[in-house]
């Protein structure tokens, strides 16, 4: 009879085991939406060869759409067990972004303890978060840093990295074997194509903070394997309590079979706290190509109002400058690199040569 009822005892505790080690991890849900209305002149218009004026739906203005599932496990002793799984997708049509895949803006999993995170997956680059910090308009999707360079917000597969701070140290690795999985990814026998490594460090004290970046692209083929792209950046920000100043320097070298290409990137910056609601942003670019006359230049003004602390009514407008047949729009510029050709081509909304573009966005944004 006693065994019966110890039986019965340990089947009753049993549903309950999963429940208590799964006490020992959380998974989150997470996400952005965000919209607006865009003004934009000097587009081009494929059916007349010129350019026109046009207002229109914009998505993921400040912020990329998107959802996302994060989660941690206590492993004991210090260490953890982290995963992230991210979509990022386009407000006004539903529509994936990076190429339609489910989880194109982060998917990895790795281990955590005091000095850092290790993970192995789709990640960010260190460049990414370099920009996230350094970017007055935090990489943007409109309006920011990436008009003057798209890769300062730049992801890879097969990619291995290592973030961590001790103190005031920040220290970033990354590594990938094939950054571009629909361009080839890893070629057997090839050790250089497709390759992505960079490497950081980052110093804090007190309210002023700075960091350093290397980052470096190879082709993505046998034949564009020698093709290369250098960046080496430097940024730096200076907490004042309700404002905070940023500058910036990007290096880059992109040297290729037939062609090369360097320019110089500068910005400065600033976010002030008006009251606890409204916060304004300013930010000028500026990108120096050598050998040509053709520097553009990029202005922008932001505002937000804080409904709540999830959700804000924005507005942006910008201004983009060109010289000497310079060719940057607000969304972008050329020449650039296509990196699954390997050859220099342009955006597809880059302004007819020399003309100047002006852009206004009203929006709201909503996380959760």
């Amino acid at each position: 009879m006693k065994t019966r009822l110890a039986c019965l005892a340990a089947m009753a505790v049993l549903p309950a085991l999963p429940a208590a080690a799964h006490a020992q991890g959380s998974i989150t849900l997470y996400g952005v939406v965000d919209a607006g209305v865009e003004f934009l002149t000097n587009v081009p218009n494929a059916a007349t060869g010129g350019s026109n004026n046009v207002v229109r739906m914009s998505a993921g203005n400040l912020s990329t759409s998107r959802w996302g599932l994060r989660g941690a496990e206590d492993l004991g002793g210090g260490l953890k067990a982290v995963f992230t799984l991210e979509n990022g997708f386009d407000l006004d049509t539903g529509s994936a972004n990076q190429g339609g895949r489910m989880f194109g803006r982060q998917a990895f999993v790795g281990l955590q303890n005091q000095y850092g995170t290790l993970s192995l997956g789709r990640h960010q680059t260190v460049l990414y978060d370099f920009s996230l910090a350094y970017d007055p308009m935090a990489i943007a999707t409109r309006y920011s840093v990436l008009m003057h360079d798209k890769w300062m917000s730049g992801r890879a597969d097969n990619s291995v990295k290592f973030t961590g701070q001790t103190g005031a140290l920040y220290y970033g690795l990354f590594y990938s074997t094939g950054y571009d999985s629909s361009a080839g990814g890893e070629v057997p026998g090839d050790y250089k194509a497709g390759r992505n490594f960079s490497a950081s460090v980052g110093y804090t004290a007190g309210p002023l903070s700075a960091r350093v970046v290397y980052d470096e692209v190879r082709g993505s083929t046998v034949a564009t394997d020698d093709n290369r792209e250098r960046r080496a950046t430097l940024g730096a920000s200076y907490d004042f309590g309700r404002a905070r100043a940023f500058a910036g320097y990007r290096w880059y070298y992109g040297d290729f079979a037939s062609s090369s290409l360097r320019t110089n990137l500068y910005w400065i910056g600033a976010n002030y706290q008006v009251t606890p609601a409204i916060t304004l942003t300013g930010a000028a670019y500026y990108t120096d190509v050598r050998n040509s006359g053709g520097d553009p230049y990029s202005f922008v003004l932001s505002g937000t109002y804080a409904f709540s602390k999830r959700t804000d009514l924005y507005t942006i407008v910008a201004y983009a400058q060109n010289r000497d047949g310079s060719a940057m729009g607000l969304s972008g510029f050329g020449p650039s690199l296509n990196r699954s050709a390997s050859t220099l081509t342009a955006t597809t909304e880059q302004v007819g040569a020399g003309q100047n573009q002006f852009g206004a966005i009203v929006g709201i944004r909503h996380r959760f």
